[in-house]
């Protein structure tokens, strides 16, 4: 860790540490509330693109990289019309990039050269370059949501995790990275974890809200949706990353890519008739962006808690940047992890899961092995000659070190 702990970065640790656990714990929220339709008809509100959507907006605002029992009844959701309103939030950083510009250029303030990335000017660059990683991005998102409309919250959260191994194996193929034993080691750990999560929402999966096979169908989609973020994460690095692109215009671009493609996606989404528990709205398609709205329309409830998923997003990703700068982004894995364990307690408190030994023993493991490939075992490593100082954070994975994933409800 690098420094002293003092009041600032003390408050963006704990700042990240609850806004990361409202941010899940709000999306699990809305995805449980019942709220009148647009036939009148109280069910849960099925609208995960929606819920992307709508983060997306929030970049215009709230920038992400400036810096994934109530008491009406609960049951689960799932579709498309989430997924919008995420880039409607990365959309924001657009508007946050240009305006920080316009008040550097006019005031010539040297504390915005970190946000502006003063070496965005030294090569010219196609605005579509950001094209594929808004598209991985897109399918990420939307299949996350998706996969936590169908399982536990504490359970996505931890198969995150998963996005560690991806990225490493990819990199090795594709950026020609050289991983020390002790990253194997971690991934190894991190896979065994995710094994030990997936055969306890096997075995004890079922609940009153999801059948056994939904759980799984949900896990394995939020795997899915790491395989995509990991392409996004190592495309980002070989192509986009090279450009020196300020963080604001790069998660700007995607979001805006991601909204236009997406918002176009819900036309037809809107006449493509699927089953459940896929399908969204009355009308049994893949999307009903009307039925959503008018379902936020007629639940304060329910907008309460969509509006509380985009908001801690952004103070979200503000912290996590801002700890990974001012101290380590081995600190900033310690703190997610944290946060993967409030997110478990509390649905245990409230009874959104019941209590699962394994689970336990799949986040032991799965913080063990994020903590050997993030090198924070390497003292003890160097204590026992195992590797050397030179060794020590040479081959850290972009995982750790890049802004957080748009996928993340985050």
């Amino acid at each position: 860790m690098a420094g002293e702990w003092n009041a600032y970065r003390l408050s963006i640790a704990v700042v990240m540490v609850v806004t990361g656990s409202i941010n899940t714990l709000a999306a699990k929220w809305a995805d449980r509330i019942k709220s009148k339709n647009s036939v009148g008809e109280v069910v849960v509100f099925d609208h995960p693109f929606l819920q992307v959507s709508r983060e997306s907006l929030l970049g215009w605002v709230f920038p992400p990289s400036i810096l994934y029992s109530s008491l009406i009844p609960l049951i689960t959701c799932s579709s498309p019309f989430q997924a919008c309103v995420m880039f409607l939030g990365e959309m924001c950083c657009l508007s946050a990039f240009l305006g920080f510009r316009w008040y550097q250029r006019r005031t010539r303030a040297p504390e915005l050269d970190d946000l502006m990335s003063q070496e965005d000017s030294r090569r010219t660059f196609s605005p579509l370059v950001f094209l594929p990683p808004a598209m991985c991005d897109m399918t990420a998102t939307s299949l996350m949501y998706l996969g936590l409309t169908m399982t536990y919250a504490s359970s996505f959260q931890m198969l995150r995790g998963a996005v560690i191994i991806f990225t490493a194996l990819l990199s090795v193929a594709f950026l020609g990275r050289v991983l020390q034993w002790k990253h194997w080691i971690g991934i190894l750990c991190v896979f065994i974890g995710l094994c030990i999560v997936g055969l306890s929402d096997m075995l004890y999966g079922k609940s009153e809200t999801h059948s056994t096979k939904e759980v799984i169908t949900g896990d394995l989609l939020i795997i899915m949706a790491q395989v995509i973020a990991a392409v996004q994460m190592v495309y980002e690095e070989k192509y986009v990353y090279k450009y020196g692109v300020s963080p604001l215009l790069a998660v700007g671009l995607e979001g805006t890519f991601g909204f236009l493609v997406l918002a176009t996606l819900l036309i037809p989404f809107y006449y493509i008739p699927v089953g459940p528990p896929i399908h969204s709205g009355p009308r049994g398609t893949l999307e009903d962006a009307p039925d959503g709205l008018i379902q936020i329309y007629n639940s304060p409830l329910l907008m309460t808690a969509l509006t509380g998923t985009l908001v801690s997003i952004a103070f979200f990703n503000f912290a996590g940047i801002s700890v990974t700068k001012e101290i380590s982004a081995t600190t900033r894995m310690v703190l997610d992890s944290i946060r993967t364990l409030i997110i478990w307690l509390f649905a245990l408190a409230i009874g959104w899961q019941k209590f699962q030994w394994l689970q336990i023993v799949g986040f032991i493991v799965l913080v063990i092995g994020m903590a050997i490939y993030n090198n924070l075992f390497d003292p003890l490593f160097r204590r026992w000659g195992m590797v050397t100082e030179a060794q020590s954070d040479r081959s850290q994975l972009i995982a750790s070190e890049v802004p957080p994933s748009r996928a993340e409800i985050e």
